[in-house]
C-alpha cells in the first residue's frame, strides 16, 4: 500500500507534513509513504494582504485539487490557515497534539531592543489590533511571505520586529529568535494556532491515523472554529479564539472586532462535550453585546 501526502513547499510546511508521515510510518511500517509538494496561490501572491486577495482558501485550493484528482491521499495543514467552510467530500480526519499556541515578538538578529523608528511587521489584522494596544507609540505594517521570508525581511532592516506564531518557530528549531512571548490574554491566539490538521477524501481509512489523532485537541479545535464560523471570520477577519480543557470542562476565550472597530474579549466555561455549542453561544453573546455598545 502506498500513501501520498500533499504539502505546501515551504520549509515549515514540509517539516509539518513529515511529522504526520513519521507517525504513519511508525504505526504502519508496511505502508510506503511519499511526499508531494506544491506552491499554492497564497504562496505566489506576496504583494497584497490576504483580505485583498481572497483569504485562507488561497493556501488550500491546489492541495484540495490534488486530493480530488487522486494525486494526493492526505494533505497536512496548519489548521489556523484553513477556511471555516470545508467541502464535505474532503473532511478533516486527524488532529495533532497542540503545539504552543502563543504569539511571539522577534527582533532582528543581534538586536536586543526595539527600534521605535521602524514599524512592527504583522501578517494579520488580529495581531495588528493587539499590537496597537501593546505598543501605541509604534507603527504596525503588513508583512507577507512564509516564515523564512518574513525573518529575512526583518533581518534586512525593514522592520523593528515582527510577530510570529511560536509553534512555527519551534517546529523549525528557531526558538532562540524569540524576544518576547505574548500571553494568551495579551494577544488572543488565532483559532487553532499550533494545531496541525490532516485532510483526505471521504473514502480514506481514518483508522490508519488513530495513533496520531488527538481527541482533546479535536474538541478544542471544533470549539474555536465554531466561534469563528458563527462570526463569519476568515483569515484576515479580526477574530480570535483560544480554548483550554481542564478535567471535563472547556474554557473558551473569544476576541472580536465589529465593522465599527469596536473590540470585545469574553470568556465562557462549560462541559467539554458542548464545546461547539459554547463557541456559537459565545459568538452570539458578543455580537449582542457589541450591538448594545453601539446603541449606548
Amino acid at each position: 500500500m502506498k500513501i501520498t501526502v500533499g504539502s505546501r513547499e515551504s520549509k515549515l510546511a514540509v517539516i509539518q507534513s513529515n511529522i504526520v508521515i513519521d507517525a504513519l510510518k511508525k504505526s504502519h511500517p508496511e505502508i510506503d509513504v511519499e511526499l508531494l509538494t506544491m506552491k499554492t496561490t497564497g504562496d505566489k501572491i506576496l504583494d497584497k494582504t490576504l483580505d485583498k486577495i481572497g483569504g485562507k482558501g488561497l493556501f488550500v485550493k491546489e492541495l484540495d485539487k490534488a486530493l480530488i484528482d487522486g494525486r494526493a491521499d492526505l494533505t497536512v495543514h496548519s489548521l489556523k490557515d484553513m477556511p471555516m467552510q470545508l467541502s464535505e467530500e474532503l473532511p478533516l480526519i486527524a488532529f495533532s497534539k497542540r503545539e504552543d499556541p502563543r504569539d511571539v515578538l522577534v527582533l532582528p538578529q543581534g538586536i536586543d531592543k526595539l527600534d521605535r523608528s521602524k514599524p512592527i511587521g504583522s501578517s494579520s489584522k488580529r495581531r495588528q489590533l493587539h499590537l496597537n494596544k501593546l505598543y501605541p507609540d509604534m507603527e504596525v505594517k503588513p508583512i507577507r511571505g512564509n516564515l523564512q521570508t518574513r525573518l529575512r525581511k526583518l533581518d534586512d532592516g525593514e522592520f523593528s520586529a515582527i510577530v510570529l506564531a511560536y509553534a512555527g518557530l519551534k517546529r523549525l528549531g528557531l526558538e532562540d529568535r524569540v524576544s518576547k512571548v505574548f500571553s494568551t490574554s495579551e494577544m488572543v491566539p488565532a483559532a487553532c494556532q499550533g494545531i496541525l490538521a490532516v485532510q483526505s477524501r471521504k473514502d480514506f481509512d481514518v483508522s490508519l491515523l488513530s495513533d496520531y489523532n488527538d481527541e482533546e485537541t479535536k474538541s478544542i479545535a471544533m470549539a474555536e472554529r465554531s466561534f469563528v464560523t458563527e462570526l463569519d471570520g476568515g483569515c484576515s477577519s479580526p477574530v480570535a479564539a483560544y480554548a483550554e480543557i481542564e478535567d471535563d470542562n472547556i474554557t473558551l476565550t473569544g476576541f472580536y472586532v465589529d465593522e465599527y472597530e469596536n473590540q470585545l474579549t469574553k470568556t465562557v466555561i462549560g462541559p467539554m462535550k458542548d464545546g461547539v455549542a459554547l463557541g456559537r453561544q459565545l459568538a452570539q453573546n458578543m455580537k449582542r453585546k457589541l450591538k448594545e455598545m453601539r446603541n449606548e
